[in-house]
């Protein structure tokens, strides 16, 4: 490590462990925004980058203050250990066992530390407008720095390592990445965070306008299509909010559409990917392909992943002579540990969209909080879309873990005693 990102993680490590728990999620932040993952320590077969550390930081907080005292228990808790356990023991079918268990162990260190770590810090309502304020202040920088990358082809996080030092072109289009270790990453980020700059409008409207404008920067500044398909899914999530109370059909409707789609069109309807390009040079054939190869393949793959894949696809991976690109976070862990832990996660994210819908339907007399809710809900959707196309591969999945976490906050909370000043209390102590 060099001595800029020492001293960054002594400071983060030190507010990490200090602050109070309201404001706990910063220094969590700032290492994801503000350092490279090339930056980190190894210790014999384990490698700890500079988030990893921080988790650790985490950690040893919660049990100097017993912070997980008083989190309610809930159904998602439960199948993020079950994917865990899998995720472990699926590495027995691998070739080589031990060095597999490694790399898991790394998995669900980070997952599960995350998520179990905001899901001590996150407990109300008021949590979630604070981490929300955090984040907009945040990824202002971040979205700055981006700009200048575009403007002189340099990426200043670039003397941390990780990333280059000349951001990449494809069709011409110059593609700005910041911290992240692809400019599909980087979008991404902005994209699935601006839900959570909309719900939060109505309590700090300052913050919501110039975190959304550094959103929207960052997607717009990465120049790849992937991102732009990400907003476009945060955003109809968050118009659906008019048809709220009659979700069902909708979910009904969109799978009956789906099926129609599949009926009529030539090749399977996941192909509407490949048709895709929002910024030139779009590799959506790539995706659609991807799934279709999966399915081929599926029976050497369903029970606890696959050690070979590059004879899916024609092209492989610089990386690994034993793999080709799987740009599917879904498929990601479905290589890792089959159908068993691909369908763990989808049930992840069905908790989640459950937590949001528990949520809105009993806070009835809040529409404020209860917006900021399914903006919440609306950003799972974005992360949901994303991975049919993206593997989350560095410190950006920080912000799936952040968003499973609130999901759980705004589940727990909507019992807590209601009264015709709630919004205003929670404005109140966010100010």
């Amino acid at each position: 490590m060099n001595p800029y990102a020492i001293t960054l993680l002594c400071l983060t490590g030190l507010l990490l462990l200090v602050l109070p728990r309201r404001w706990a999620p910063l220094p969590l932040l700032v290492g994801t925004c503000y350092m490279t993952q090339a930056q980190g320590i190894e210790i014999g077969p384990f490698s700890f980058p500079f988030l990893r550390l921080l988790i650790l930081v985490g950690f040893v907080r919660l049990l100097l203050r017993r912070e997980w005292k008083g989190v309610q228990s809930n159904r998602l808790d439960g199948v993020f250990l079950l994917w865990a356990v899998w995720a472990l023991l699926s590495a027995i079918w691998h070739k080589d066992p031990g060095g597999e268990l490694v790399y898991r162990m790394g998995l669900v260190y980070d997952y599960l530390g995350l998520y179990f770590i905001f899901r001590s810090f996150l407990r109300s309502l008021d949590d979630l407008v604070r981490v929300a304020t955090l984040t907009a202040v945040l990824l202002l920088p971040v979205a700055s720095e981006m700009i200048y990358e575009k403007v002189t082809a340099h990426n200043l996080f670039s003397y941390f390592g990780g990333v280059p030092p000349t951001p990449t072109i494809r069709e011409g289009n110059l593609r700005a990445q910041g911290p992240f270790r692809h400019a599909i990453l980087a979008g991404t980020v902005g994209a699935v965070m601006f839900p959570w700059m909309v719900g939060l409008w109505r309590f700090r409207r300052g913050a919501a306008f110039w975190g959304g404008t550094a959103c929207l920067v960052m997607v717009v500044t990465c120049r790849s299509s992937g991102p732009v398909g990400s907003l476009l899914a945060a955003l109809v999530g968050l118009a659906f909010w008019r048809f709220r109370d009659h979700m069902r059909f909708v979910r009904w409707a969109a799978l009956l559409g789906y099926v129609a789609l599949d009926v009529v069109m030539k090749a399977p309807a996941y192909y509407l990917i490949a048709r895709v390009d929002f910024a030139g040079g779009s590799t959506g054939w790539h995706r659609a392909q991807l799934i279709e190869s999966a399915i081929e393949h599926i029976g050497e793959w369903w029970w606890a992943g696959t050690d070979y894949t590059r004879h899916w696809m024609p092209t492989g991976v610089s990386w690994s002579p034993d793999h080709t690109d799987i740009t599917n976070h879904y498929l990601h862990f479905g290589v890792i540990g089959g159908l068993p832990l691909l369908l763990l996660f989808v049930l992840i994210l069905w908790e989640g969209f459950k937590n949001i819908g528990l949520a809105i339907r009993e806070r009835a007399a809040e529409p404020g909080t209860r917006f900021l809710i399914w903006a919440v809900g609306a950003s799972l959707f974005a992360n949901a879309v994303t991975c049919l196309a993206v593997s989350y591969f560095d410190q950006s999945f920080l912000f799936l873990c952040l968003t499973l976490a609130a999901t759980t906050a705004a589940a727990a909370t909507y019992s807590n005693a209601s009264t015709p000043d709630a919004e205003e209390n929670i404005l109140a102590s966010t100010l």
